[in-house]
């Protein structure tokens, strides 16, 4: 594994292998009465988050601390740049106190990328995992996807994953469609044509995905995990659909909906990487279902967030890069 994670794409098929084998190793430290390995002692992470974040920023704090490093947490808010400090002057700060890995959100697509360049050409040996960065990837949520949807159903080969939703804003969209493939699956994505990315049909074509327009022609054909996006309307400046009702009644998984998906695949399994708009791209019922892995895939997120920092920090790969 390379000194970064930045992007899906920085994991060859190997380094993928890796990543989610270690979490299954590193989950089983959430069944411990003491939930605390000595793997990460003496290091120091920060979580540097120029947007707000519940899951992400918590369960990375989690990982750090269960693997014995000092972790910190820092805000948008709570930095210089809120001063006027550049985001080159607060990571360059940041790394001169020694610290050995920066976790980053940032809402500038590329915003990760660019500090590892910084990084990198000052010969600065800290490691920089993107956290999401604008509308670009999400890199660790879409490893605990693959890794949840792994637990629940085994092999992905062959698999029928249907992401559907508001595409044109997610960040783990980009994430989970560089990951599931390579992992065997089959992936649909479903969206209004307001909400599909410009360039979708060239680039399904490139790298062998579906698009669709019906989710219930999707359903219908059956689905082994149905991945409902958050309509993300702080993002949104204009009018991508009439109103939120007639969103949940074309895109929506409804009651409805979930009945049919269980009918034509009864172990199918329903993801969401939150927080989630109940009432709009999903029904309560479908969120609190037994087929939900919404939950799973929060408690999956630390064991593949101490996996990420295990490679980057600890093994013997990662320590040299």
């Amino acid at each position: 594994m390379t000194r970064h994670l930045l992007s899906i794409a920085d994991l060859d098929d190997a380094a993928l292998r890796a990543v989610l084998d270690t979490a299954a190793e590193m989950h089983e430290v959430q069944h411990r009465e003491v939930k605390k390995i000595p793997t990460l002692r003496g290091r120091t992470i920060i979580n540097l988050f120029f947007e707000d974040s519940t899951r992400t920023r918590s369960s990375f704090e989690v990982a750090g601390k269960w693997m014995s490093a000092d972790t910190i947490n820092i805000t948008g808010k709570g930095s210089s740049t809120s001063k006027g400090e550049s985001l080159r002057d607060t990571v360059r700060t940041i790394a001169a106190m020694g610290v050995d890995a920066i976790v980053m959100r940032h809402s500038a697509s590329g915003a990760a990328h660019q500090v590892a360049r910084w990084f990198d050409e000052t010969g600065t040996r800290v490691s920089v995992v993107n956290a999401g960065d604008g509308l670009h990837e999400h890199p660790t949520q879409a490893l605990l996807d693959a890794y949840t949807l792994e637990r629940r159903l085994g092999s992905l080969e062959g698999r029928h994953v249907a992401i559907v939703g508001d595409v044109t804003h997610s960040r783990v969209f980009r994430s989970n469609l560089l990951s599931l493939p390579r992992l065997g699956a089959r992936v649909t994505v479903v969206a209004p044509p307001t909400l599909m990315p410009s360039g979708s049909r060239a680039w399904a074509q490139r790298d062998g995905f579906t698009l669709s327009h019906d989710l219930d022609d999707v359903l219908a054909e059956g689905v082994d995990a149905l991945m409902m996006l958050r309509v993300q309307k702080e993002r949104m400046t204009g009018g991508f659909f009439p109103t939120p009702r007639e969103y949940t009644v074309g895109y929506g998984l409804t009651r409805g909906r979930l009945e049919v998906l269980s009918t034509h695949r009864p172990d199918a399994v329903i993801l969401h990487p939150g927080p989630m708009n109940r009432g709009l791209e999903i029904a309560a019922d479908a969120a609190d279902a037994a087929s939900s892995l919404v939950l799973d895939q929060v408690s999956s997120g630390v064991a593949v967030r101490m996996s990420v920092l295990y490679h980057l920090l600890a093994s013997a790969e990662g320590a040299a890069a």
